[in-house]
């Protein structure tokens, strides 16, 4: 018996029919603070869409206003502010940028921080001393984010500070590829693999392993009462005749990464090359990084490098791709732990 078409009546209040769910198609949204506008566009242009047009106010009172010039209500909204300097400033923008957009009723909101503020304040070291990354965590939750993306925290334990999903990104893909491409036959023979200090051992082996390189390990002592004075004490390990490739999560004003180079050349190293993600570069870091003693530094844009900060033996890879392809992989539902192969 053939059935009646069945004709349903639309509820003339709701303009909704009755007992049915309307669907909507999910949108992705991108937007960007101030900090790092280059990698913000280049990120969208990645993923095949444009940054939503803002606007941004700094009154004379140094007072931020933010202003999202089309609706956002019902998208995916991701959020992408690096914290180089000055930090306390984009920081700022970035907790009133989520006040907005939690405000005009984004359905989710996920900070892209490339480097994550304060990431060095993870722990007390003496008494009476602040979390501060866990506190950076508590405002972006309070001011509206429902997960943050990042690349190579400090510290791993910082991914429990944030009540909400956490994609830990790691640059080590990037910088690897450009290694494996440039490295000649003789330098790979003659690689060895150095962790400034005991801290990075760990990230500093992986390294070792994905290069089949033999590891080596600079044990540094550093005053906690003098910030950015580290000495070097000693080296375990053989780096006499080596290709030296010291692998940091970031260069701040450079001591540490200076005084670890000169430390291997004095041991006899034939090269030595840095490689670190996160390029902060405070001064004096510039003049030191042109030392005699390093012979070519790597990192990535995870935060601006500014023309006057640049010198001739400095490579900056993009680091966009990478956060394009986590950010889709998030919209999708998909699995960011798969572009790394399942690595922690």
């Amino acid at each position: 018996m053939a059935r009646k078409s069945k004709t349903v009546e639309l509820d003339r209040d709701h303009d909704i029919a009755p007992g049915l769910v309307a669907k909507t198609k999910k949108r992705l949204v991108v937007a960007s603070g101030r900090s790092h506008p280059t990698l913000s566009a280049d990120v969208a242009a990645s993923l095949g869409t444009q940054l939503v047009p803002t606007e941004y106010r700094t009154f004379a009172s140094g007072e931020i206003l933010t202003r999202f010039e089309v609706s956002i209500r019902g998208c995916d909204f991701f959020l992408i502010q690096s914290f180089g300097p000055p930090v306390n400033e984009w920081l700022m923008e970035t907790l009133i940028m989520l006040d907005a957009a939690k405000r005009a009723s984004a359905k989710r909101i996920t900070v892209v921080a490339p480097y994550y503020p304060y990431s060095r304040q993870d722990k007390k070291s003496r008494g009476r001393e602040p979390i501060s990354a866990r506190l950076v965590a508590d405002l972006l939750k309070t001011a509206g984010a429902d997960r943050v993306m990042s690349v190579d925290l400090h510290a791993a334990q910082i991914q429990g500070f944030f009540d909400g999903p956490v994609d830990h990104l790691f640059a080590k893909p990037v910088l690897l590829e450009y290694f494996q491409r440039t490295l000649t036959p003789a330098d790979r023979d003659k690689l060895t693999v150095v962790s400034p200090d005991t801290g990075r051992v760990r990230v500093a082996d992986q390294w070792s392993d994905s290069l089949g390189a033999p590891l080596a390990i600079i044990h540094k002592r550093r005053d906690p009462n003098v910030a950015n004075q580290v000495s070097v004490n000693e080296i375990v390990g053989h780096v006499e005749g080596r290709v030296c490739l010291l692998v940091d999560d970031m260069i701040d004003t450079g001591g540490t990464i200076v005084k670890a180079a000169e430390a291997l050349k004095k041991n006899g190293a034939e090269r030595v090359i840095v490689a670190a993600t996160h390029a902060i570069f405070s001064d004096p870091a510039t003049a030191r990084l042109q030392s005699s003693a390093i012979d070519e530094v790597v990192v990535t844009d995870t935060v601006p490098i500014p023309e006057q900060k640049r010198f001739g033996s400095l490579t900056i890879l993009p680091i966009a791709p990478l956060l394009a392809r986590a950010i889709h992989e998030v919209f999708e539902d998909g699995s960011v732990t798969s572009m790394f192969d399942g690595a922690a």
